[in-house]
């Protein structure tokens, strides 16, 4: 067996065990629900900027910001790491 599969292997067998409620070593990383617009009101900018400055249409940042929807997946990972550092990421996006 290569140390792919094992690693692969490994992985699964640490998702299964966590489903079923077993102690195991799988990292679980959970993000807080975000103030969209509290985050946006820190940095400064209009929702024309900050929707264009991280990838985000207009539309989906009044929904949020509204509460009519509430962002998931790489989107709440974004805007929680927005919320620590965003001069950080403001840079790293403009390189």
């Amino acid at each position: 067996m290569t140390e792919s599969f094992l690693s692969i292997k490994q992985g699964l067998t640490e998702a299964i065990e966590f489903s079923e409620g077993k102690p195991n070593q799988a990292v679980v990383h959970e993000f807080s629900p975000v103030d969209v617009k509290n985050i946006r009101a820190k940095i400064g900018m209009s929702q024309n900027e900050f929707a264009s400055a991280f990838g985000i249409s207009v539309s989906t940042l009044r929904h949020w910001e509204r509460g009519d929807r509430t962002p998931q997946g790489p989107a709440l990972v974004l805007l929680n790491v927005v919320a620590k550092e965003p001069a950080l990421v403001l840079k790293a996006l403009s390189s």
